[in-house]
């Protein structure tokens, strides 16, 4: 349901306000773009502070992924805020030049010392700080602007009236702030857990996530040194890895997970974070995320921001949407509430969950195929997601009467009445809106403004039917009907047999 909001004039809030999204490899940053992000981030080399993905990213896809982001007058800033030792700095010379070279749109960086190196080698090239720089107040801030940075990503423990005060003291400095993502324990990611326990230094890009494992509790026994069952007066967490111990103070019964942070989730609060007019990006995390994740986080936000200028709020759409993605539980951390007000941010009970969505395939960018990533099976009822510009209405229902059960499909008939009675035309641009219809292989119906695809037949590129296929199968699936372009089909998790 929609809801007035009681904003005063929307012209004196910025309808400019940019929506950063996470672009792990090629494909990711193409989703991200086309789902509602006006700007992508991402790194080639472990000085981005994330070695998967930027594994996955050569100087070659990344100069495609730039030129296809300025196709669309979209931008994309390379992350090089690791911090290097004295032995990589001459290949961090070499690497600022190569990303030079790229014609990107600005660099993320973390340290005085790379911004400087990089002021020399890339003049011309923006500078933006990275939230590993933990900008907190206006001080710091003049600081960085002073030395030529243009938008600072502020740290992640700051509140909105401390971005508020920055702002007034520096009103041409931007402020970019984080509102989706996974969170760390340690401030601002500066942790040394994953150092000690693996050797992988999570600020040169290697961080092996020990805080999400399920550790277990052991106290010491003092008649015989072994270590022995929990006792609340002390007590040690084992890595299950490779069992390195650490002695521990928490209280009685609070679970294993106790370094685990809940995930970030600022959907409800973005009426409040614009309506301040002091940030100019909105920045998701996860470059190392799924596609689906990159699609639905930037469609959400992108919908969360234009309800903004148009005087609307949809809370329980946008929870709706981000709870169908894994996630670790939910926290709006501190940017409204201070870290001592806050007893709910950690996740004592399990690393990471399902959400309440399964994706079961992912469409290519012809939208005539689609590749397998769950079971899906013929008769089966999916969900079509796909970017905002492919639906005529976007007053999309949370009811789940909308969704039919797999174990309790509607007859071809009924589909096919659904479809006749549910029909859109839109002679304007009908072929770029998703639309009812059916065929021998297949019906796409539309419910609460939400469009389905059903299967009557599953075939393969290959000439090949089958009555079901299963995640691993790469073989490219036909499609009964041409799909948008980087589309996904879903299904609710709790329905999938």
């Amino acid at each position: 349901m929609q809801n007035i909001l009681g904003f005063k004039d929307s012209k004196q809030y910025k309808k400019d306000i940019q929506l950063l999204s996470p672009a792990g490899n090629l494909t990711k940053l193409k989703i991200a773009l086309n789902y509602g992000a006006d700007a992508v981030y991402g790194g080639v080399s472990h000085f981005s502070l994330r070695n998967r993905a930027s594994k996955d990213f050569s100087y070659d896809d990344f100069k495609i992924g730039i030129d296809y982001a300025h196709s669309m007058s979209k931008k994309v800033y390379v992350t090089i805020n690791g911090f290097p030792f004295n032995s990589q700095i001459e290949t961090l010379k070499n690497h600022i030049a190569k990303m030079r070279d790229l014609n990107p749109d600005a660099f993320i960086i973390a340290t005085p010392g790379v911004i400087k190196l990089t002021k020399n080698i890339a003049p011309n090239i923006p500078i933006h700080l990275s939230t590993q720089a933990n900008v907190l107040n206006a001080l710091d801030a003049s600081v960085y602007y002073d030395m030529g940075v243009k938008r600072i990503v502020v740290a992640r423990e700051i509140s909105l009236n401390d971005c508020e005060e920055i702002k007034k003291l520096l009103p041409d400095l931007e402020l970019e702030m984080f509102i989706h993502g996974s969170m760390c324990f340690a401030f601002s990611g500066r942790c040394l857990i994953s150092a000690l326990q693996h050797g992988r230094v999570p600020n040169r890009g290697s961080c092996a996530n020990d805080c999400r494992f399920d550790y277990k509790y052991f106290v010491r026994n003092k008649d015989n040194d072994k270590l022995i069952e929990f006792d609340p007066n002390e007590f040690y967490v084992k890595n299950p890895d490779n069992d390195v111990l650490m002695r521990l103070q928490e209280e009685y019964d609070v679970g294993t997970h106790i370094f685990n942070a809940k995930d970030l989730n600022l959907a409800s609060h973005l009426h409040q974070i614009l309506q301040s007019n002091v940030i100019d990006a909105l920045k998701i995390e996860g470059r190392t995320k799924s596609t689906y994740y990159a699609g639905i986080t930037a469609r959400t936000y992108r919908m969360a921001i234009d309800d903004f200028i148009n005087k609307i709020s949809r809370p329980n759409l946008y929870q709706y949407e981000l709870h169908t993605l894994k996630n670790r539980g939910f926290t709006d951390g501190y940017v409204v509430h201070r870290p001592f007000a806050r007893l709910d941010t950690q996740n004592h009970v399990s690393a990471i969950s399902q959400g309440s969505y399964q994706v079961c395939a992912e469409v290519d960018e012809s939208g005539k195929y689609c590749l397998c990533k769950h079971t899906i099976r013929k008769g089966d009822v999916l969900e079509i997601i796909s970017p905002l510009s492919y639906y005529s209405n976007i007053n999309f229902n949370t009811d789940t009467k909308a969704i039919f059960k797999k174990n309790n499909i509607e007859s071809l008939n009924n589909l096919v009445q659904l479809y006749n009675d549910n029909a859109i035309i839109d002679s304007s641009d009908s072929n770029m809106k998703l639309s009812c219809k059916n065929n021998e292989n297949g019906v796409i119906f539309c419910i609460d403004n939400r469009y389905y695809i059903r299967f009557l037949k599953i075939c393969l590129y290959n000439g090949k039917e089958l009555d079901s296929i299963h995640s691993g199968n790469t073989n490219l699936i036909v499609l009964p009907f041409e799909l948008p372009p980087l589309s996904f089909l879903r299904v609710k998790l709790q329905e999938i047999e």
